[in-house]
């Protein structure tokens, strides 16, 4: 186990010594993040990092492999870009929490805020309290489960994937339905939770698309009307 001070280090000092640690294959604890942007970026390698406090803008971000555990807040885009490892955050992450992701697992403790799982492409989000507006916008693979509620316009205009709300609804968005929770899907679901603590059995509702506007038929009889 290496401990890391972050207050005597500036953010790019801070990530290349994270860089060097992971591939030595250390065990590293961070102290004193102060809620900087930016850290523990562009990690390739296997390796757990516990930072203690919380991050701001698009921490652990651009990832292949690490294990992060976060014991506070996040800001904006937490996990973006996430191609394999796991990422852990005990309190509330802020916009856009695991944008473009496109593996592995990333686990919000308290509630995350607007845009949740945007244009994801792939992994497990998990969001333990509630989301906001626009859940899943645009995703096109993977799952996204918020245990409480979400906001307006969950699903607008995803392509696949699907996204599982144990709360209310605020609205579906443009092309997003309903369906069923298969008993496999939802083990698997309870399984996952479990894996983090949470052991309540939450009704789950399953947004997936619609697909009416999978192939733009929409726009094409807008240009039809237009000429």
């Amino acid at each position: 186990m290496v401990t890391v001070d972050a207050a005597g280090l500036t953010t790019r000092e801070l990530n290349a010594r994270l860089k060097e640690l992971a591939a030595s294959g250390q065990e590293i604890t961070v102290l004193n993040p102060q809620a900087r942007h930016n850290i523990a970026v562009g990690i390739f390698e296997s390796c757990r990092i516990e930072i203690n406090g919380s991050v701001g803008y698009y921490a652990a971000s651009l990832l292949d492999g690490p294990e992060i555990a976060i014991d506070g807040n996040a800001g904006w885009a937490l996990g973006d870009n996430l191609m394999a490892g796991k990422i852990t955050l005990t309190k509330d992450a802020g916009a856009s929490v695991g944008s473009t992701m496109r593996g592995g697992e990333l686990f919000v403790g308290g509630n995350a805020g607007a845009r949740a799982g945007i244009s994801m492409k792939g992994g497990t989000l998990i969001v333990g309290g509630n989301a906001g507006f626009l859940t899943g916008f645009m995703m096109q693979k993977g799952r996204i489960i918020v245990c409480g509620d979400v906001g307006e316009a969950v699903g607008d205009s995803m392509y696949e994937g699907a996204i599982y709300v144990g709360g209310e609804i605020g609205s579906l968005g443009s092309d997003a339905k309903t369906e069923e929770v298969g008993e496999d899907e939802l083990l698997d679901i309870l399984a996952t939770l479990e894996s983090h603590g949470i052991k309540q059995r939450y009704t789950f509702t399953k947004v997936v698309s619609a697909k009416k506007l999978y192939h733009f038929d929409s726009l094409e009889r807008l240009e039809k009307t237009v000429i």
